[in-house]
């Protein structure tokens, strides 16, 4: 997938607050920590994603238009940002009536370090998505920081965890599962109109 362009359509703090935008949308989902901007801006071949050593930096709805024909939207992590509860709930409210009440929305990727798997959290969006009727994949990142053995025995250990959840593994750092991932990205974006 060759991409050529890549707009920062907008953001939303608010529930309904969304751009409209008329293109499928993809939204990505994962814990502070994981490497979400890392595999967004891997995707796109650009900085468009903040990354930051500080976990839990995007506390909004970000939108970028990809070729002006599709729409990313990267979703606030959670887990490990120092917020107050209070703050952590908005975010939740912000995110849950996102997913449910979007027109646009296609898919979801869920993010997860390869090293620690998916947690209760995830499971749970996982449960939610299934829900919902919402198509998703798991990606699990930063698969260049085990060896070859350890990959592959992770690998085992997840898909055994995830049953028949779909799962692919990634790299931000060298890019494998680059093309697999936007094969999974562009079929949910081709997806028909959500019920």
């Amino acid at each position: 997938m060759k991409v050529t362009s890549v707009v920062f359509a907008g953001a939303a703090a608010q529930p309904g607050a969304y751009p409209k935008l008329p293109h499928p949308e993809i939204a990505f989902a994962g814990r502070s920590n994981v490497g979400k901007s890392s595999l967004i801006n891997r995707l796109l071949d650009r900085q468009i994603a903040r990354t930051s050593a500080t976990p839990g930096r995007t506390r909004q709805l970000n939108f970028f238009v990809v070729n002006q024909n599709l729409t990313f939207v990267d979703l606030p992590g959670y887990g490990y940002a120092q917020v107050s509860k209070q703050e952590r709930g908005q975010w939740q409210h912000l995110v849950e009536d996102y997913l449910i009440h979007s027109e646009n929305l296609r898919g979801v990727i869920i993010i997860v370090d390869i090293r620690r798997g998916p947690e209760d959290e995830e499971l749970a969006l996982c449960e939610f998505f299934v829900y919902h009727q919402l198509p998703f994949l798991i990606v699990a990142t930063k698969c260049d920081k085990l060896k070859r053995g350890q990959l592959q025995q992770q690998h085992k250990a997840l898909t055994a965890q995830l049953g028949d959840y779909p799962l692919l593994l990634f790299s931000a750092h060298d890019g494998s599962g680059k093309a697999e991932l936007w094969q999974a990205v562009l079929a949910f974006a081709s997806d028909e109109e959500r019920g």
